[in-house]
């Protein structure tokens, strides 16, 4: 299943980022405590009684020196591509501006449904500011205040009714789902034709050929597979080409769908932040993940080059210390096949589920090796721990308290279940509960 997108779209300066924050209840940072992951988000996942869905803050699409207007225009067209739903934000303090009524022109040709709030009502004693924008023609106002969080609720209801009826998809066991996600112009298409054996994606050169994310099933050795690939961008046009975060929105359906996902990386261009950026994204849907640098045939070479890339890799990407890396060239087709073999292994491991008995062996021997340090003269304690999903492995460690628990211990926790049972190319989730 896929998540909803809901999209914010406004002028400036009517508080889309504080809307934003508040539903996703968080500030969003571009600090993340893991290190070597960028987040400079434009997207967050979201709840709202027991419905989730993606949350996106177009103004944090940067257009770089197009007119004022210009920016408007472009960054409510994106959302109007992407989003199932659209809230449409405007500022109650100010009336009913020149750029709101610009704004409302460019939602019109839009059939998504479109959700009106009015920001910065912050008491019921401004409750009359909304009727003048009624004028917009989009039905009710909704009054709020991102400040004071009133009025939220409304607002996302409204929201949530308009959400697409949920269309089940039918996933077979035994097919192994995966996809390419990428900056636009690192060979996705290419890698995906090798990958079915006939010219069956568009490819070129030029950065954002191919318009939808495109779903291809093929048998290989045996195994059923489904490659999903998405590439950049929809349309041609100056904003999609001038603003490589685009390619994230592409993307995020097409992550939530996979059990794999490939990080294609430009062996030529190196690392950019865009690689990380979609990276993360991956990463925190706890899929599981292989790092693949294609047109590693156009690369000068030494003996050391291989090595000196797996390093840079390593550096930039220490959240994904578990993930294997492959360089291949869709072009000369050079171990591209041998990439399936990969996808296999971490598909495996993505739906390992490992016995009780076995696990709590692992974890006893490991805290008697290394106890828990104490923290403020208390003594951490360890019970036991049992793995309660797949897709990602997914384990629950009862103890005395969870509050001393430190991550760095936790950290040492997962090392130990990855060196007793592989867990390669996914990530771990450890979850620390108090036993009752």
């Amino acid at each position: 299943m896929t998540k909803p997108i809901v999209a914010i779209v406004g002028r400036p300066n009517v508080g889309k980022s504080t809307i934003f924050n508040r539903i996703v209840g968080e500030r969003i940072s571009i600090v993340e405590d893991v290190p070597g992951v960028t987040r400079d988000r434009i997207y967050s996942p979201a709840e709202w009684l027991n419905h989730e869905f993606n949350l996106i803050d177009t103004g944090g699409i940067d257009i770089g020196d197009e007119p004022f207007l210009e920016q408007i225009r472009q960054q409510a067209e994106i959302a109007m591509d992407e989003a199932d739903v659209i809230i449409f934000l405007v500022n109650g303090r100010e009336g009913v501006t020149a750029a709101d009524e610009q704004v409302a022109k460019i939602l019109y040709r839009t059939k998504k449904p479109v959700v009106l709030g009015v920001n910065k009502i912050d008491n019921p004693d401004m409750q009359s500011m909304i009727y003048d924008f009624y004028s917009l023609g989009f039905g009710e106002p909704f009054p709020i205040s991102g400040s004071h969080g009133l009025g939220l609720g409304d607002l996302l209801d409204e929201a949530v009714r308009s959400f697409p009826e949920d269309e089940e998809e039918r996933i077979e066991d035994d097919v192994i789902r995966f996809s390419l996600i990428g900056r636009p112009n690192v060979g996705k298409s290419s890698l995906t034709n090798v990958f079915l054996g006939e010219e069956r994606v568009i490819v070129s050169d030029i950065a954002g050929t191919t318009r939808d994310a495109i779903d291809s099933d093929f048998v290989h050795d045996g195994q059923k597979y489904k490659v999903i690939d998405t590439a950049g961008m929809r349309k041609k046009g100056k904003v999609y080409e001038s603003t490589e975060k685009y390619s994230v929105l592409r993307a995020l359906r097409a992550i939530e769908r996979s059990d794999v996902v490939l990080i294609v990386l430009n062996g030529e261009e190196g690392i950019r932040e865009q690689d990380k950026r979609i990276a993360g994204y991956a990463h925190d849907a706890g899929r599981g993940i292989i790092i693949v640098v294609n047109k590693w045939d156009a690369v000068e070479k030494d003996e050391k080059t291989m090595n000196r890339m797996t390093e840079e890799i390593r550096k930039n990407f220490q959240f994904l210390d578990y993930a294997p890396i492959v360089f291949v060239s869709a072009k000369t087709k050079q171990r591209v096949l041998a990439i399936l073999e990969t996808v296999n292994m971490v598909s495996e491991n993505h739906a390992q589920r490992i016995q009780s008995s076995i696990l709590n062996e692992v974890i006893e021997d490991a805290v008697t090796r290394n106890p828990a340090p104490s923290d403020k003269g208390r003594k951490l304690r360890i019970y036991y721990m049992t793995q309660v999903q797949v897709k990602p492995p997914t384990f629950v460690v009862f103890v005395n308290d969870p509050e001393i628990m430190h991550f760095s211990y936790e950290r040492f926790l997962q090392n130990k279940l990855r060196e007793a049972f592989g867990f390669e190319g996914t990530p771990i989730r450890l979850i620390t509960r108090k036993r009752s």
